[in-house]
């Protein structure tokens, strides 16, 4: 079961995101929602996004497309910077760093500690 938390830090102007987990379809649905609901009040493009990946897990194929969505959306809502942390995954790197180009999101910044 996959996990997300988000918190906006408008002192800062970045939105945090930690994931954890294996996402399902539903949990990768509800993620969204928040994700909406917490960037309705803001204009993105003012803002950075960082999300948290040190804790999950690579996506399954039939959430794939739900994922590659999701970076689309990053994109289309144009915040100033995308970036990513992760464990020293390189699977999940190559998969999300691949979901990033496919998305055109040239501003994704992907981090492995």
């Amino acid at each position: 079961m996959g996990k997300f938390n988000l918190k906006t830090d408008s002192a800062k102007k970045i939105i945090n995101i930690d994931l954890e987990g294996t996402f399902t379809e539903e949990d990768g649905l509800k993620s969204i929602h928040a994700y909406q609901a917490t960037i309705n009040p803001i204009t993105p493009a003012d803002y950075q996004l960082d999300i948290d990946c040190r804790k999950l897990n690579v996506t399954s194929p039939d959430v794939v497309p739900l994922l590659e969505g999701c970076f689309m959306m990053f994109k289309k809502d144009g915040f100033e910077r995308v970036k990513l942390t992760l464990e020293n995954n390189p699977v999940l790197k190559m998969q999300l760093a691949r979901m990033g180009r496919k998305a055109g999101l040239e501003n994704l910044e992907i981090i492995s500690l």
